[in-house]
């Protein structure tokens, strides 16, 4: 934002203050000014002067000898070269001693013989930017307006002895986009009252034939509409293309400059219609239909689409709201009826309709941070005011105005104490109110706290947290104490969640296993191909919108993922391999979603190939079952999560019927282990592929200890081996459960270390030898206590139809 430092004196009061002074308590005040800057470039000794008499060179056809009053009391003869210079001309005369930027000075001189006693000079030998001039201005000298006086300082004719305030503002103060709005930010830091515009129209023609609707509510909260006849179109008077320039705007004629002026000063982008133009002067505020088309201002055919606002009649589109008019009702030289638009869109819908058609302006720019809804009747007011004494324009009797909802200011409540913890000072109710005052919000004190009513044209303050921040600016961020915060500490620790899966990864890791990271969306397909563990819930929840096919559910189960990163080693010649994915899946019962589905942390590994390659010994080993139970059994060992089951399961989804078991603790089932299906690997293009998959949740509601220091037993264990012969069909498990149960708390560890079949065995038998190692942790057993605990497990086997072997 580019603010004039004599505009902004206008309406506070600067006679004490340099524009450096003002930039630097801006600064420290939050608002950073990145740069000051004189628009007057070394310019001295120009005035304005009046070309009496203009003739040819007598010596050089590219030269003219202009008889030029520049109010010194007699004429100045001085040779021109511009070819635009004429007869009757005002125009800015440079003195014998006068000085142009980068060094240029002006001394009387003879050019071809001719005596010459100054210069006429153009916009850019006055440090002018020309881009802001029209383009007959852009080529020659610079024509002034016929007002200007002879003998007048040109820098002040011309607005050069203005500083320009650049400010950088962060998007939250699209307040400071106005000169009004730096005008309370200065007089707030200042301490000083701000002086607003005053506005009087004069309603003096028929009543106003304009009307609106608004059919687009969610994006337009009001417009109205003011109507104007009589209008002569015409060059803005030079104060008012002074202040335009000083902000990088280029004047157009008094009409639209009024609304650019207004823009800048207020905040509130305008726009004018050329009414001829709108159809029975009804205006309608629609979204555009898909692939609807207007050329706009820049004379570019736009293509819009049905999120964008449009300004229309009844028959065609009149502009993109809020970011630029339409060609077909632009304000021309012969334009003299008007309907001037202020009105409120909202933020997002400018923003997406700019972003789409990628243009960028002046209005759009605030639209996009937000614009003060109130300010909507008073910017159109002064606008109206300023087309009528520039213009010459009649005014219609009343404003058409739509309304659909209203700006309300926001009420904060303040406490004096939460002001102190927040700053760290010993600030008083009596220093607060104050500063509430200069930045003119009302409040109701009540004791030492306060009842704030923020202005709608702050809409970056709506928490306590930033009234804090407003006293913090105004009362100095230099007299803010330094202090440690305060509060109660606690000691930094990890959750049992997060404990539990840092032991799984390092555990894993440890053993060989890569951890993967893979995406949560999947094919539908795959989806299904391999079993998960709750399959009630494994509906497959699409996306709205996926990118691709492949992509396009959210998995039930870890291992599609898991499969697809084997499938895709595999296929660049990384046969061996051995993964492992802790990762949410999601859950839902519904096939149509009314809520959020379930997530839940799952664990999931995958092996296949060798897990020792062949070495020069010979050896090697491929991944199997047994494999990959034991690393599961590892896991849970350093979990402390002791006594899991494994019992066979034939009926999971892609796993091999004769190769998985469920995995079970205290007879809940936590996941499963097992072979893929072949079928499964046979789609999948991989060998025998082993995988696992857990609920960790039910894993961690299990778990006992982690890492958990266990010292060395002092007393020694006593061992028996019991050999015992079973039918075929009995599982492991339910041995070792049953032998647990009997033993009791004095069994410290039981192993299965052989099973027989063959010889000696009848054939629907088979022998199981169990090692069982006894210990108590704080005396020696005694043979007769190791009697007794065997006899009951030999007891409670025989109970199941295990018999002794002989």
């Amino acid at each position: 934002m580019r603010v004039s430092y004599q505009w902004l004196s206008e309406y506070v009061d600067l006679s004490d203050i340099t524009p450096e002074e003002l930039a630097e308590k801006l600064t420290r005040s939050g608002v950073e000014v990145d740069a000051v800057e004189y628009r007057n470039q070394g310019v001295s000794q120009v005035v304005v002067g009046y070309v009496k008499e203009r003739s040819k060179h007598p010596d050089a056809d590219r030269l003219s000898v202009c008889l030029v009053d520049a109010g010194q009391g007699e004429d100045l003869q001085i040779v021109c070269g511009a070819q635009n210079v004429a007869q009757g001309q005002k125009v800015p005369v440079a003195l014998p001693g006068a000085k142009l930027p980068g060094g240029l000075n002006i001394k009387r001189s003879k050019l071809r013989g001719v005596e010459s006693n100054g210069m006429i000079c153009s916009a850019k030998e006055l440090g002018i930017n020309d881009k802001l001039l029209a383009k007959d201005q852009q080529e020659g000298i610079l024509v002034l307006p016929e007002e200007a006086e002879n003998g007048m300082d040109a820098v002040k004719y011309l607005g050069l002895d203005d500083v320009i305030l650049e400010l950088g503002l962060t998007p939250n103060r699209s307040d400071c986009l106005s000169m009004i709005g730096v005008a309370y930010e200065v007089a707030a830091i200042l301490g000083r009252e701000v002086k607003l515009p005053h506005i009087e129209v004069q309603e003096n023609g028929g009543d106003n034939p304009v009307s609106v609707e608004i059919e687009a509510q969610d994006h337009c909260y009001r417009y109205a509409g003011r109507h104007f006849t009589n209008a002569k179109i015409g060059s803005s008077p030079q104060w008012l293309k002074n202040r335009l320039m000083a902000a990088g705007v280029r004047p157009i004629n008094n009409v639209v400059d009024v609304t650019n002026y207004v823009m800048l000063e207020y905040g509130q982008p305008l726009h004018a219609f050329d009414a001829t133009q709108v159809k029975d002067r009804s205006i309608v505020v629609r979204l555009a239909q898909a692939g609807e088309k207007l050329t706009t201002l820049d004379d570019q055919e736009r293509t819009l689409d049905e999120q964008t606002l449009l300004i229309a009649d009844r028959e065609k589109g009149l502009a993109i709201a809020g970011i630029m008019g339409g060609a077909n009702s632009e304000i021309v030289d012969d334009t003299t009826e008007i309907i001037l638009e202020a009105a409120y869109f909202t933020p997002q819908s400018i923003r997406r309709s700019a972003r789409a058609l990628n243009m960028r302006t002046e209005g759009c720019v605030r639209w996009e941070k937000g614009v003060d809804q109130a300010r909507v009747a008073i910017a159109g007011e002064r606008a109206a005011m300023l087309i009528q004494q520039l213009a010459g324009a009649t005014v219609s009797r009343g404003v058409a105005d739509a309304v659909v909802k209203e700006a309300e200011p926001v009420t904060i409540p303040l406490r004096l104490e939460k002001v102190n913890e927040h700053l760290g000072t010993q600030l008083t109710a009596e220093e607060i109110s104050p500063l509430f005052d200069r930045l003119q919000f009302d409040f109701q004190a009540q004791g030492d706290s306060w009842l704030v009513t923020v202005p709608t044209r702050r809409g970056d303050i709506t928490l306590k947290e930033d009234l804090i921040e407003e006293i913090a600016r105004l009362y100095g961020y230099d007299n803010i104490p330094t202090t440690l915060p305060g509060g109660e500490s606690t000691q930094g620790g990890l959750t049992h969640e997060q404990a539990l899966r840092r032991s799984i990864r390092h555990h894993l890791i440890g053993l060989g296993l890569s951890e993967a990271i893979s995406y949560a969306l999947v094919h539908p397909e795959r989806n299904q191909a391999v079993s998960g563990l709750h399959e009630g819930d494994r509906k497959a929840i699409p996306l709205a919108m996926p990118m691709s096919e492949e992509h396009s559910v959210l998995r039930v189960s870890l291992l599609p993922s898991l499969l697809e990163t084997v499938t895709y080693n595999k296929n660049r010649q990384n046969h061996d391999l051995a993964f492992f994915e802790l990762g949410n899946v999601f859950l839902s019962e519904e096939e149509r979603l009314t809520k959020l589905p379930e997530e839940r942390l799952y664990l999931g590994g995958i092996l296949t190939g060798q897990w020792v390659p062949q070495n020069w010994q010979g050896v090697k080993q491929p991944v199997d079952f047994f494999l990959v139970k034991g690393i599961v059994e590892s896991l849970f060992q350093r979990l402390g999560l002791a006594h899991a089951d494994f019992r066979p399961v034939a009926d999971r989804i892609g796993m091999h019927p004769g190769r998985t078991a469920d995995v079970l603790i205290e007879g809940n089932t936590v996941g499963y282990v097992g072979q893929l299906h072949p079928q499964t690997e046979k789609d999948y293009d991989l060998d025998d592929t082993f995988v696992f998959q857990f609920d960790v949740a039910l894993l961690m509601s299990h778990a006992t200890r982690m890492d958990n220091y266990k010292a060395l037993p002092k007393f020694p264990a006593v061992t028996r081996d019991l050999a015992l012969v079973v039918d075929r069909s009995t599982a492991a498990a339910t041995l070792s459960e049953t032998i647990r149960e009997a033993a009791g708390e004095l069994l410290e560890s039981l192993t299965l270390f052989d099973v027989y079949t063959g010889d000696r065995i009848a054939a629907d038998k088979k022998s199981m030898a169990y090692s069982l190692v006894y210990r108590h942790p704080e005396r020696t057993l005694q043979d007769e206590e190791i009697q007794e605990v065997t006899s009951r497990v030999i007891q409670a086997l025989a109970q199941k139809g295990a018999e002794l072997r002989g």
